[in-house]
C-alpha cells in the first residue's frame, strides 16, 4: 500500500465496526486467514493488484476463494473495497487489522529464534516466563535458524535478547581481538 495511514484508518474503522455488531474475533480470524492466504500464494496479491482484470471478476476469485469460510461482515468490507477500487490495500489492511486487534486485546508478540525448534516443554516454558515479564498475554511465534549453533533470540517488541552461541562467539572473538596481553608484532 502506498500510504500505511490508509491502511490504519481501513482497519480502524472496520475494527469498530466489528466492535459495534460484536464480531471482532471471527473478523479477526477472517483477516489471519486473509492475511495466510496472500503469503502463502502470491498469484491471488498479483491480481488484485492488477488494474487491467475488472472488479466483477477479482470479486468472483475472492468470493470462490474464501466463499462462506468468512463472516457476512467481512464479505460486505471485502466488496466496498473492491468498489472503491482498493483491493489492491486489502492484505495491507488485513495486517493492520490484526496489530490493532492485539492492541485492543491487550496481546504481545513475542518471537523466539531457535536452532533446532522448541519442544512442548520449552514452548510453554518460554511462553510463561514471556508472560510474566510483560505481564500481558502472549503470542509466541517461533523461527529456526541453524546459523545460531545452539541457544536462542528472543524478541518482545522493539527489545532482544540475545543467548546465542554464535553470538557468544562473536563476542569472545572481539574479546580476544582488544587483549592487552597478546604481543603485537
Amino acid at each position: 500500500m502506498q500510504n500505511i495511514k490508509e491502511a490504519k484508518r481501513y482497519a480502524k474503522s472496520l475494527i469498530d465496526l466489528a466492535k459495534e455488531t460484536g464480531t471482532v474475533d471471527a473478523v479477526h480470524a477472517d483477516m489471519k486467514l486473509l492475511v495466510s492466504v496472500c503469503q502463502s500464494n502470491k498469484d491471488l496479491t498479483t491480481l488484485l493488484g492488477n488494474p487491467i482484470i475488472n472488479s466483477d471478476k477479482k470479486q468472483a476469485v475472492l468470493n470462490a476463494v474464501f466463499g462462506d469460510k468468512i463472516h457476512t461482515l467481512t464479505h460486505s468490507i471485502i466488496e466496498l473495497l473492491i468498489r472503491k477500487g482498493r483491493e489492491s490495500d486489502l492484505y495491507e489492511i488485513a495486517k493492520e487489522y490484526i496489530a490493532q486487534y492485539k492492541q485492543l486485546k491487550g496481546v504481545t508478540t513475542a518471537l523466539v529464534i531457535t536452532a533446532t525448534g522448541l519442544n512442548d516443554h520449552l514452548r510453554s516454558e518460554v511462553n510463561r516466563l514471556v508472560k510474566e515479564s510483560v505481564k500481558r498475554e502472549v503470542e509466541l511465534l517461533e523461527q529456526v535458524d541453524k546459523n545460531l549453533i545452539g541457544g536462542f533470540v528472543l524478541r518482545i517488541g522493539d527489545k532482544q535478547y540475545d543467548a546465542s552461541v554464535v553470538s557468544q562467539l562473536r563476542r569472545l572473538a572481539k574479546e580476544f581481538s582488544t587483549n592487552p596481553y597478546v604481543r603485537k608484532n
